[in-house]
């Protein structure tokens, strides 16, 4: 897939993973449009990097748990840009929920913008991905695939997204490629301790942490490789194969 002089949008573009996404696919040569809800200043910070290195970029505001905010937010793109080529569905929250103490309003919040956000983005967009040819990467989460107790929403709300790539991928064939990334710790959270971090090095099989670019490296992949389709790529460092 030529990159160059196409337009993507990448949710969560103000923070952590979404803005090495933005930043990567611009370097790229696409347009980015940079999606926040709380993080304005971040999504200011992505856009103004991407135009000081030669790119073009717009920042988009959008409450993604809110139910109309998907069509519009594609709207918003398609009035700006004319076109959407690349859909990167990254926005997520990731919170602590021990089992005995989760509520329904913590799984309302976690469910509406892990899953049913990307859901919805991908049925707005799909019509104008269809006529480019495009394609969706969709940000998973290594708790797609293993058990995290205090995590429980979070691994359904990302195993959702593992599903969801595969039943995209053949609804929108063959005009649309859907693909999906199960990052490991690229970026570990920022209460962790030295301490959390050595454990998490010695216990991984490559015995280092992740990066942003691991997981930027690869949705390049995703975008490059034209005959790749319903898979989700674990980027862990192998923790996923540990006995």
């Amino acid at each position: 897939m030529e990159l160059r002089g196409r337009t993507a949008l990448v949710t969560g573009a103000g923070h952590r993973i979404g803005r090495a996404i933005a930043e990567a696919l611009a370097a790229r040569g696409m347009r980015v449009a940079v999606h926040y809800n709380a993080s304005a200043r971040g999504a200011s910070e992505t856009r103004a990097h991407i135009v000081a290195t030669g790119g073009e970029a717009e920042t988009f505001a959008a409450n993604l748990t809110l139910g109309d905010a998907a069509p519009a937010l594609i709207s918003a793109v398609i009035e700006r840009f004319g076109a959407l080529d690349v859909l990167v569905n990254s926005a997520a929250v990731m919170l602590r929920t021990p089992f005995g103490e989760i509520t329904a309003e913590q799984w309302d919040d976690i469910m509406s913008l892990n899953l049913r956000a990307p859901l919805l983005l991908s049925q707005a967009a799909a019509p104008h991905l269809r006529a480019s040819h495009g394609a969706i990467v969709n940000i998973a989460d290594l708790a797609a695939f293993e058990t995290w107790p205090a995590y429980i929403p979070h691994g359904i709300s990302k195993a959702g997204v593992v599903h969801m790539t595969r039943s995209l991928a053949r609804v929108l064939a063959p005009e649309v490629r859907v693909a999906g990334i199960a990052p490991g710790a690229v970026l570990l959270p920022d209460n962790w301790s030295e301490g959390d971090a050595s454990h998490l090095r010695d216990t991984t099989p490559l015995h280092r942490e992740g990066s942003p670019e691991d997981v930027t490296r690869t949705v390049l992949f995703i975008l490059d490789s034209d005959y790749l389709t319903g898979e989700t790529i674990i980027v862990d460092g192998g923790r996923h194969v540990r006995r």
